[in-house]
């Protein structure tokens, strides 16, 4: 069975798996002190364009984003993102927790983005000690809603963090399908427009675990070594994330996996588009669509194509395609739709 509820459903990667295989056929060193994650590293310094790139390997993307944040706050600081954000919405209080820090959500716009606008509104009571003190914005691309933030957009974030003193993060769980949207480089949404720290997702491209954490800003190294161990997120044998990441890398394994997995989104789309019963919300910019169709539809689709509903309310529902999805399940699921 076939699924647009998430790309977390698919399965591996046939370069990854061999990637990983051939991680398994020796003892090396552990904690990172391989050769592989040693390469691995000096791919993402190339990919990023920044010679001193620090990158930490993670088990998943709730670690990934409660390092990144751990690296620059402290416990009475609060950390700024959008209503619809994944620290904020799904991730319990797992960041909060670990952080100690204040969340504070700000009203994202129809593309569930955040603009310089509502960020500037949200800096208000600095220096005031009964006040959480903000220090990070953090920003999803590709956002909740499969939007993208362009390189501009970024930069214009990023200019009101450094006047204000904030970090900029971005939580990356599908970057790799942003980039590819936007046809351009993973550094030229990231360290070229000025963010600080990157939560960098695999799993959700066709890994089999594991994402990444890439520090840009030299502020945030001095403990963010300590803090990887600290929050549970140093793996003994660190050369298997490393390893799937090299092979995402090469030869931008990425942009070809994340090209799909957005093509598909858009052939869905069209499909969905032409129903006269169905409703499409957002833009459709990188691998998700969003609709709303009738509520009697649910149970019938789901048997067949699982995805997840929205918002129940407005009979929003979400629909992720991924690397493996084929236009054979765009066409089935159109059929299902037109018998409906």
């Amino acid at each position: 069975m076939k699924s647009f509820a998430s790309d977390n459903y698919a399965g591996v990667l046939p370069e990854v798996m061999l990637a990983l295989s051939a991680a398994n056929e020796k003892h090396v060193r552990s904690y990172g002190a391989d050769d592989i994650t040693a390469r691995t590293i000096e791919l993402f310094r190339k990919e990023f364009n920044c010679s001193d790139a620090q990158v930490y390997f993670v088990f998943n993307g709730t670690g990934a984003n409660v390092l990144s944040i751990a690296s620059a706050t402290q416990s009475h600081n609060a950390v700024l993102c959008a209503d619809t954000s994944h620290i904020y919405c799904d991730e319990s209080s797992a960041p909060e927790t670990f952080t100690g820090c204040r969340f504070f959500p700000l009203p994202s716009n129809n593309e569930g983005k955040l603009t310089p606008e509502i960020l500037s509104a949200r800096l208000i009571r600095k220096g005031d000690v009964h006040y959480a003190q903000a220090t990070m914005l953090s920003i999803t691309q590709s956002t909740e809603y499969g939007t993208v933030y362009s390189a501009a957009e970024i930069k214009a974030l990023s200019a009101i963090c450094k006047e204000n003193g904030l970090y900029l993060h971005i939580d990356g769980s599908r970057f790799f399908n942003a980039a590819s949207a936007l046809g351009c480089s993973l550094a030229e949404i990231s360290s070229d427009a000025g963010a600080d720290i990157l939560s960098l997702g695999g799993t959700k491209s066709g890994m089999m675990y594991g994402e990444a954490v890439v520090v840009f800003n030299k502020d945030l190294s001095k403990n963010i070594a300590y803090k990887h161990k600290q929050v549970m997120q140093l793996a003994s044998k660190t050369r298997y994330i490393a390893a799937q990441f090299e092979a995402m890398l090469n030869n931008q394994l990425w942009r070809t996996t994340g090209s799909h997995a957005n093509k598909m989104a858009q052939l869905l789309y069209e499909a969905l588009a032409k129903n006269k019963e169905v409703k499409i919300t957002r833009p459709v910019q990188a691998n998700a669509v969003f609709a709303e169709i009738p509520r009697h539809w649910y149970e019938p689709l789901q048997e067949h194509y699982p995805f997840y509903v929205w918002k129940d309310d407005t009979h929003e529902v979400r629909l992720m395609c991924a690397w493996d999805t084929t236009e054979e399940d765009i066409n089935n699921f159109k059929s299902a739709l037109s018998k409906l």
